[in-house]
């Protein structure tokens, strides 16, 4: 083989060779550049975000006054009701057996109507305060939502004690950010 053919060969070759290199050190470049972009992400202490949340205290006061209105009412009729039991208990004590078994059965049927309505307020407290609940998880989850999206986060995630979120920067954590936008437009309404 001629030398002139013999350097032809090792140059095409090498230029080949580094051709090569050249085209996979841009589609390494690409690949890394690509995993290089980072998506926006938060996360949110979410007992800390709700029971701070200025609304869900004012929901809870309202709803201590009623239970507590409620408590009253039902000692009040309670107390009515053992007023019932000791006037009944006096009385029988100079009826007959039928007339003291009557008697005992009219207070049954006070006992049971007292009870269910008293089962039935408390049904209509704990509905209400469900609904209120879930109205305010809603409400909550649509603010965070939009300020996702407002501000270009990908993902905001919610922390909890059962360890959804197991570590996060300090300057992701968006609980005190989010708390604060939340309470100023609940003061605005």
């Amino acid at each position: 083989m001629p030398l002139k053919t013999v350097y032809f060969y090792i140059f095409a070759e090498t230029k080949f060779i580094t051709m090569k290199n050249i085209f996979y050190a841009v589609f390494a470049i690409l690949i890394f550049a690509s995993c290089q972009q980072t998506e926006k992400i938060g996360y949110v202490d979410n007992s800390k975000l709700i029971n701070e949340y200025q609304e869900k205290k004012d929901i809870e006061e309202k709803l201590k006054v009623k239970v507590t209105a409620f408590q009253k009412r039902t000692d009040s009729l309670r107390k009515v009701f053992r007023l019932d039991v000791n006037e009944a208990e006096i009385k029988a004590k100079g009826m007959s057996q039928a007339n003291i078994q009557k008697l005992s059965q009219e207070l049954q049927q006070k006992e049971q109507i007292l009870s269910q309505r008293l089962q039935f307020e408390q049904q209509q407290i704990a509905q209400e305060s469900q609904s209120q609940n879930d109205s305010l998880i809603k409400k909550i989850k649509d603010f965070v939502k939009d300020y996702g999206a407002k501000n270009g986060y990908s993902y905001i995630l919610g922390s909890n004690e059962g360890g959804s979120v197991m570590f996060g920067k300090e300057e992701s954590d968006l609980t005190q950010t989010l708390l604060d936008l939340l309470n100023t437009a609940y003061k605005k309404n």
